[in-house]
């Protein structure tokens, strides 16, 4: 499973990092987490507002802090 972090390196994004690291842990997954910070590329998703999460390709949520059960839900 590929997470990817998107954002500019700010507070939030960092913070989003550590919450998504968490949450793959406590679901047990073999997961490889990659901060994106080139804003072509975030914006290549369609997202508008960091911080974003991407899980395979796929955009699950951007414009805010998610919480580890949050990103828990959205690794399920």
């Amino acid at each position: 499973m590929r997470i990817e972090i998107l954002g500019p390196g700010c507070a939030r994004c960092k913070a989003l990092e550590e919450n998504a690291k968490q949450a793959a842990e406590e679901l047990g997954l073999d997961a490889e987490i990659v901060k994106v910070t080139e804003m072509g590329k975030i914006m290549s998703y369609g997202v508008m507002s960091t911080p974003g999460v991407v899980v395979d390709g796929k955009v699950k949520g951007s414009g805010k802090l998610f919480s580890v059960e949050e990103i828990k839900k959205m690794l399920r």
